[in-house]
Parts: structure tokens; sequence; C-alpha cells
């Protein structure tokens, strides 16, 4: 079966998609995004990921292609034709088509709405939780506004680069103070040695990812203590446990940091622990 991809207002043979050349998000990276899990036939934390993509557009000031309820339409019926119950749901909501320039245009145009979707087995996550993942770390590089979920995602490009070519599966940036902010496509955490979980502010550095946020509910009904604050990578080493989160990734554990072992080198059972309790706790939609 070929894939199908929606493109304003179209659904579409995946070889036939089509953009605009002079779409802003393709020539300014003028453009927010959102990926979604998929799982069991059913949509992981849509109102968040809904609520946070209408977030960056307010940020940029690009308009909503349309409601939440008609996105909720668009998002199952790509899912339905593609026949994805277990892997991600992509869309791009872009300022739209104009004459180049830096400025916005003038009237305002449509903008673009691009819905893909993906399958994605859950064991192959499951898989690296298993077995733990490396990461690396490179210096912070990235413009100050990480909150906005923007495509303007190059210096995330070359992080991941760096850790592919490392033996690893993520990179996690530092700033200029030596402290961690995120990794190239999820948040970082680390498990004291006292069990306190510690994560970086969001408000800080870092962009308010949804899987996170669920984890702090999940934490908070376990009885887990909660430390928003930055974090040093020596600090990360001699941590009891590391992980990342990610909608494609969950909660997965980094078990070395630049070759260095974190804890034994082996997947703890705080991370595992929240893992396994991730979608009870998570919202879910039936596609």
């Amino acid at each position: 079966m070929s894939r199908i991809v929606y493109v304003n207002g179209r659904y579409v043979p995946y070889g036939e998609a089509q953009i605009h050349v002079e779409d802003r998000g393709f020539q300014f990276a003028d453009s927010v995004y959102e990926v979604c899990e998929v799982r069991a036939g059913r949509i992981i934390d849509e109102p968040r990921h809904l609520a946070r993509l209408e977030r960056s557009l307010n940020e940029l000031r690009i308009d909503r292609p349309m409601s939440d309820a008609c996105l909720r339409i668009v998002l199952s019926e790509v899912l339905r034709r593609n026949r994805v119950r277990e892997g991600l749901v992509y869309l791009q909501v872009t300022r739209g088509i104009a004459r180049r320039e830096f400025v916005f245009p003038d009237p305002p145009v449509a903008p673009t709405l691009v819905v893909i979707a993906r399958h994605v087995p859950a064991s192959k996550g499951d898989a690296a939780a298993q077995q733990g993942i490396g990461v690396v770390t490179t210096p912070e590089n990235r413009w100050q506004r990480v909150d906005i979920k923007t495509t303007a995602l190059l210096p995330n490009v070359l992080a991941k680069m760096q850790a592919k070519e490392n033996d690893a599966r993520e990179a996690w940036f530092i700033d200029r103070d030596g402290y961690v902010t995120e990794g190239g496509s999820s948040n970082a955490w680390i498990v004291t040695q006292n069990g306190v979980l510690v994560t970086r502010p969001a408000e800080s550095g870092i962009l308010r990812g949804v899987t996170r946020t669920t984890l702090f509910d999940l934490a908070r009904r376990e009885g887990l203590t909660i430390e928003e604050r930055p974090f040093t990578i020596d600090e990360a080493k001699s941590a009891m446990e590391a992980f990342i989160s990610s909608a494609t990734t969950l909660a997965t554990p980094v078990i070395r940091i630049d070759g260095a072992p974190v804890g034994d080198g082996k997947p703890g059972p705080v991370v595992a622990s929240l893992r396994k309790g991730f979608h009870l706790i998570a919202e879910w939609r039936a596609i």
C-alpha cells in the first residue's frame, strides 16, 4: 500500500506530495511541528501536543490552519489511510507561500499544513530501553527560543550526527556555564543517589516536552521527588541513573556519557518503572 500524506486540504500519495518553492517553511524554517506517539490504534497525549502547537504558532504569529476539532479529524484520517496503529504522526505548519522577503507577508497568507504518518514498531524502542543508550556532549549553539518547537533544527542535526559517529544515540547540549540543557531531540534527566529526579526547568533554555510533563504526573503519583534545576555532566556521570524522554523514546535509560558509564553502566529500576507506568497515565484517543 502506498503511503498517503495530507497537504493543504488534500490526501495524496507520498510520491506526489508537493510544497511550493516559496513556502516560508522551506526558505526560512518559518514553521513549527509536533510529533505524537501512536499505540494500539490510539494517539497518545494529543491534547497536550495540540496545546503546545497552539503556543508555538502564537509565539511566531502564524495563523492556525484549522480548529483543533478539524485537526484531530485530519490526524485520524491520515493514520487510517496509512493503516498505522503503532508508530507516529507528524504535523507541520508553516507561515505559508509568499514572495521571498524576510518580513511577514502583508496581507497575511494561508498557512501550509502537512501531516505524515509512519509505522514504527514499539519493540524497536523497547529494545533500546532494555539495553540503554549512550550520549555525547556538545556545546550549546542554538537560538535562545528553543521553547518554540520550530523546524529550525540544523544544530540538532549536527549534534545527532556527532552522536551517531561516536556510537551513541543522542547528544546533550552544554551551556556556557557547563550545565546540560537538553538533547538533540529529547529532554535530559538524572536520578541522584538519593533517588531524586532532576531535569532542567522548562523556562530556561529547553522545550517543555509533552512526555516530560506526563512523566512529572507519573512521578508525583508514584511519590518520587522532582527537582527542576540544571545539572552538570560530572553530576550526571556520578548519578544513580540518567535517561532521556520524548514522544518517540518515552523514557529511555542513558548508560554512558562521552564513553563513561553512568552508575553501574546498566539500565536502572527508576527509569524502568517510569517507562512501564507511562501509558497508564498518559491520555489516549482512539483513531
